[in-house]
């Protein structure tokens, strides 16, 4: 069998995108399943458009993902000769030819055609053929170099996603694959690299499916071995339709600016457009494990953020204490809170983590241990009233003696409410909104443990004097 080769091939011309990262993941998952190699390609030959910062936020996001290559990263504008090179061998080989057709004359082609509603397409009138006599080509025209595409039968093969696809080759014209300054083109630069990188299995967007045709065509003329092809159909966004820069993060790295863990991001990205019997959740391991083609769907795949928020904490809530409070001390810190002013990271986050879906969140809700709060006036007209007060006042007394854990403070609030003639909200809200500026917390005996005995003391008086 022959050994299996992948290859991810961005266009440097922005981030890592959701739809470049699935595409990456699923060429990465294939060959680490078949034990083969993974190839990393940067496509640049659109010099007006990629940048060395694209290069840098695509290799950001596959380092983010640790979607490791073995091979490469290798770019297009470095391998020109080699394009030329095998340009020329065509040129000797019959397969392609010079074509000195001026940019006015396929202007006035072009139009000739969309008047009599004919599909735009080159004539052929360079084109070599028996008993054909070509003019003399003009002095002033740089040619272009075409391929010589087969003008009858069809081209198909067999999608490991879509099925059997096929083109008529009448569908097909003679395309450029060479500009007439001698630059190669999109189409012809990809089929050398797949031939050249013995490239088995081609896993990209369906939006290549009509490019797919005419790099098999090229590689046909060129007696190389024809990858496998798999087209991904594309992702649609929560509302349905195609997902796009306005739908928000569709950055890769966005989401870990944004307090995605990236085993989530993994695994979601994994189950966008594949799945693996009823599994929602599973180790990169697992996928690798599983990941095949014929359990990819040929319809679109939707993006669901509520579903990836779900499965992002389910990672939180998975992570030991120590490892989260790692994670969520640099997005304090960048925000100039220091972490030492306070009570225990690690508890924090225990105590907080089932109530947060992102690092982010998570962050903000334990902010409020390491600063100096003062609760909205809002907060404090709603929940702290005349009445509850005196018990504040009796609690704050009780809480300087009281055994410091859950249960004794629990027990004080109880014997508070009770000896005040109170409900339990009507203590246990203003002390959340005194002590952390929030109406909605964990447990209050918790958080209360959480903060300390001398902090609360400190907060209580300085709130109710």
């Amino acid at each position: 069998m022959k050994p299996v080769r992948t290859r991810f091939a961005p266009s440097p011309t922005g981030y890592l995108h959701i739809g470049g990262a699935r595409t990456a993941l699923f060429s990465w998952a294939f060959s680490r399943r078949h034990g083969g190699d993974f190839i990393l390609r940067i496509e640049d030959t659109d010099v007006a458009r990629s940048t060395p910062e694209a290069v840098q936020a695509i290799l950001d996001g596959m380092n983010w993902l640790g979607l490791e290559h073995d091979e490469g990263p290798f770019y297009q504008m470095q391998r020109m000769d080699r394009y030329k090179e095998v340009i020329q061998q065509m040129l000797d080989a019959g397969t392609a030819y010079y074509c000195y057709t001026s940019r006015e004359e396929l202007d006035a082609l072009r139009a000739e055609q969309e008047a009599k509603k004919e599909k735009p397409r080159y004539d052929g009138r360079w084109r070599p053929e028996d008993g054909k006599t070509l003019p003399t080509p003009p002095a002033d025209i740089p040619p272009v170099v075409r391929f010589k595409n087969p003008k009858g039968g069809v081209v198909a093969w067999e999608d490991q996603v879509k099925g059997r696809i096929e083109f008529a080759n009448t569908e097909l014209d003679d395309l450029i694959i060479a500009r007439a300054d001698g630059t190669p083109t999109y189409n012809f630069c990809v089929v050398v690299d797949d031939w050249d990188m013995g490239i088995s299995h081609v896993i990209r967007g369906d939006d290549h499916v009509n490019n797919t045709p005419r790099q098999i065509n090229i590689l046909q003329a060129l007696g190389a071995d024809i990858p496998q092809y798999a087209h991904l159909s594309m992702i649609l966004g929560d509302d349905g339709t195609k997902l796009s820069k306005r739908h928000g993060a569709v950055s890769v790295m966005q989401y870990d600016d944004e307090g995605f863990l990236v085993e989530a991001v993994i695994n979601y990205l994994a189950r966008l457009g594949w799945s693996h019997g009823d599994d929602e959740v599973f180790s990169r391991q697992q996928f690798i494990e599983w990941f095949d083609l014929d359990h990819i769907t040929a319809s679109a795949a939707q993006f669901n953020t509520e579903k990836l928020l779900w499965l992002n904490q389910h990672y939180m809530k998975a992570l030991p204490a120590s490892e989260l409070a790692a994670k969520v001390k640099p997005r304090l810190e960048a925000r100039k809170i220091n972490t030492d002013n306070g009570p225990d990271l690690e508890k924090a986050v225990a105590l907080y983590v089932d109530r947060s879906n992102t690092l982010n969140t998570l962050a903000d809700a334990i902010e409020s241990f390491y600063i100096d709060i003062t609760p909205s006036a809002e907060l404090l007209a709603q929940h702290l009233s005349d009445e509850s007060r005196p018990a504040i006042a009796d609690f704050a007394s009780g809480i300087a003696t009281v055994a410091w854990e859950p249960a004794a403070i629990n027990a004080l609030i109880k014997e508070t409410v009770s000896k005040h003639g109170l409900k339990m909200p009507k203590l246990a809200m203003p002390l959340r909104v005194l002590l952390t500026g929030q109406a909605q917390t964990p447990s209050v005996d918790a958080v209360i443990a959480l903060i300390g005995r001398e902090k609360v003391l400190q907060k209580l008086s300085g709130q109710l004097n």
